[in-house]
């Protein structure tokens, strides 16, 4: 059996934007440490992504010393530095609506709000999802009544490089898996083998996959330009569509929540 090893580390702090390779990172039960604590919203609280806003990939980010730095690809030299991104003062929550969920976010400044304002030409507020607030995983698929924090629906994602691979054999313009935006990402074994993983464990930790992970139009941004195509969604539509909905990768939970790191070993278990 060939050695499964993680490869890749992945978080992205404000939902929808670039995201940021780490090296190791904190596994929490609503996901990694940072990824996905931020997001933007608009004037009625509904949450924006990629998907009606594809220039929200062109948005580059960075963590440095607690620090949250944030610049448009396009536009050298206007860079954000959100120097305290978790707000100290929680006492003004507002409701803001992310899918089918409501969750209460604080707005972390009225400035930072202005700045992405600006940035994207449409009025928008930056918020920030405290750890203790609830927003629970679908009970239908969690296992002790877990949380997520902004991600769409589970709080990590695992791709293996052999399922990109395989999918950009298909493709007459390979896609980088930035468009799948994983958490984890793994070399070794067969493509997608990754759906049919139940138990196991990444170092120290042990998960549970839950979900092979619905993809839809995100992924035809490429997320150097922020232009919006019809790849990779057409040729995984021809051999990746289950029922209505195209898979790939897989959804997890964490049963423990110690540091992982790349290169960690990958250990199945069922």
């Amino acid at each position: 059996m060939a050695r499964l090893t993680l490869s890749e580390i992945w978080i992205y702090p404000v939902k929808s934007l670039a995201g940021i390779r780490s090296k190791r990172a904190k596994v929490k039960q609503k996901g990694l440490a940072n990824d996905r604590r931020w997001m933007l919203v608009d004037e009625a609280g509904r949450f924006l992504t990629q998907r009606e806003h594809p220039e929200m990939s062109q948005f580059q980010l960075a963590m440095d010393k607690g620090q949250l730095i944030i610049w448009n690809r396009f536009e050298t030299g206007n860079q954000l530095v959100i120097s305290d991104p978790a707000p100290a003062n929680q006492d003004n929550l507002i409701r803001v609506t992310i899918w089918d969920d409501e969750v209460e976010a604080a707005e972390v400044s009225h400035v930072y709000s202005q700045w992405f304002s600006d940035q994207l030409r449409i009025k928008c507020k930056l918020v920030f999802f405290p750890e203790t607030n609830r927003r629970d995983v679908d009970p239908d698929f969690a296992i002790k009544n877990e949380q997520v924090s902004l991600a769409d629906a589970y709080p990590f994602l695992i791709i293996g490089q052999a399922s990109l691979d395989d999918l950009n054999k298909r493709l007459r313009n390979p896609v980088p898996m930035n468009r799948f935006r994983p958490n984890f990402v793994f070399t070794g074994g067969a493509a997608h083998e990754e759906d049919s993983w139940k138990e196991f464990r990444i170092g120290r930790n042990r998960f549970i996959g839950v979900k092979p992970c619905s993809r839809c139009v995100l992924t035809t941004v490429d997320q150097l330009t922020g232009v919006k195509g019809r790849e990779p969604l057409a040729t995984l539509a021809t051999y990746r569509k289950q029922g209505s909905k195209i898979k790939f990768g897989q959804n997890l939970l964490a049963i423990d929540y110690d540091e992982i790191q790349e290169g960690d070993e990958i250990e199945l278990e069922s």
